[in-house]
């Protein structure tokens, strides 16, 4: 990381730095707030989280080379540390700090309810082309996992490129004063975290909140073909399936296995271009990636070269094949749209059979019965041949899927004790669900069977 010293971080954060002031020269080489990941030089912020308290391993960090500590208490050891009133608050002032070394470079920050890792993933392979790119680690996309991957940002970074998510109001404005983004992409606007935001009206609010503290002159890529995206102004960029936006899409050819070539049109310009992943979101992704090129001066070649560096990160549309079954990892997460582009991708695939295993989704507020039968209603349509759902939200689901053959459990291990025989050989199997269903269990059961 660049030269950040104990005394820039004290006054960062606005703590009381307690120790040999000789030592606020000292520069650190990582922020770490997880004491096994602390190194020879590190700083450590003692968090207090949910299932553990990081002051609790406050002496072991130093004994692992941690150089000083970010504490809410009294530190009993030879050693100096910062004191603040909140661990929490105190790494995001630091991270805002660092940012702000990096005045010169390119921060493109993305957001929306359904996409934002693997066009996060996307928009990197792109930019790699041409950049050194610094860019969000698996999904540290939350107020503690924005401000690691701002302090990870190495010396020589050209461009990051930094995902945004939230539950709550507020949440982005936060997000967005770190980050200070010059680039902002918004994914899409869907029905998600409706307990605290209440509808889609409040989903796009929430979102947009990035504009708050982006750059004066940041270029605004959307999904044009998104209905509340749509509404938003002075934008730069537009992209989608739809031929109205800036960069669309013709001639969608998925392969049935792990490809999908398309025709890229952007201003009376055509070019063949394939993207190494499933549906035709990924198409979309690659839309998005190919507007964030365009705004960073990178050429239609070097763009179209990024795309097939894309890597799938685990739990997202993952393609898994076994002797008997090929499995659709898609278990990271799951929301009514993020369900339904999933069912569209595994009416693509060749297989004797296609099955879909889904679950609860969360955190959908009131009307979630009702949102899970209209998921079950888009599956028995989709083409699907066997729905198999798994807990008490999905029990909706289920109703909802008409004229199919369809299973119900109401626990993972209750569906893995008949699931090895709902199962043909050559048979393709979308697992999607919540998060907190924990259908990993399930992908790892199929992949062993």
């Amino acid at each position: 990381m660049k030269e950040f010293t104990l005394g820039e971080i004290a006054k960062a954060c606005g703590g009381k730095f307690i120790g040999d002031r000789s030592r606020l020269l000292e520069t650190i080489s990582s922020v770490v707030i997880d004491s096994r990941k602390v190194v020879e030089g590190s700083l450590f912020v003692a968090i207090k989280g949910e299932r553990t308290d990081g002051h609790l391993y406050i002496e072991k960090a130093y004994d692992s080379g941690a150089v000083c500590v970010v504490s809410e208490q009294v530190v009993d050891y030879d050693e100096p540390y910062i004191l603040v009133d909140s661990s929490e608050q105190a790494i995001k002032d630091i991270a805002e700090t660092y940012r702000g070394l990096f005045p010169n470079i390119e921060v493109v920050g993305i957001t929306g309810s359904v996409g934002k890792t693997s066009t996060k993933e996307m928009i990197s392979a792109v930019l790699a082309k041409k950049y050194v790119v610094h860019k969000t680690q698996g999904n540290f996309n939350n107020e503690l996992g924005v401000p690691l991957t701002l302090l990870s940002m190495p010396e020589d970074t050209e461009v990051a490129v930094v995902e945004m998510g939230i539950n709550h109001f507020g949440e982005m404005t936060r997000l967005s004063k770190m980050v200070r983004p010059t680039v902002c992409v918004l994914t899409n606007i869907g029905c998600c975290h409706l307990e605290n935001l209440i509808d889609r009206d409040g989903v796009l609010k929430a979102k947009t909140e990035m504009f708050k503290y982006k750059a004066d002159d940041a270029e605004i890529i959307v999904n044009g073909d998104d209905d509340k995206l749509d509404t938003i102004e002075n934008y730069t960029y537009r992209f989608g399936l739809n031929a109205s936006n800036d960069f669309y899409a013709e001639d969608l050819e998925n392969d049935g296995d792990n490809s999908i070539s398309f025709t890229l049109c952007r201003g009376g310009e055509r070019y063949a271009a394939m993207v190494p992943a499933l549906g035709n979101h990924m198409v979309v992704n690659a839309l998005g990636a190919a507007a964030v090129g365009t705004a960073l001066n990178m050429e239609m070649s070097e763009i179209i070269e990024g795309f097939k560096d894309y890597q799938a990160v685990g739990g997202r549309a993952r393609l898994i094949e076994t002797e008997i079954v090929r499995i659709i990892d898609d278990c990271y997460n799951a929301n009514p749209n993020s369900v339904k582009a999933a069912l569209d991708t595994l009416k693509t695939m060749k297989a004797k059979r296609r099955i879909a295993v889904l679950g609860d989704m969360k955190e959908l507020g009131e009307n979630e019965l009702a949102l899970h039968r209209e998921v079950g209603e888009y599956a028995a349509k989709s083409g699907i041949d066997v729905l198999i759902t798994v807990g008490e939200l999905a029990k909706s689901l289920y109703d909802g899927a008409e004229g199919i053959e369809k299973h119900s459990y109401d626990t993972v291990t209750a569906a893995l004790d008949e699931i090895e025989d709902i199962l043909h050989k050559d048979d393709v199997v979308l697992v999607k669900a919540s998060h907190s269903m924990h259908f990993e269990e399930i992908v790892k059961y199929l992949e062993e069977i």
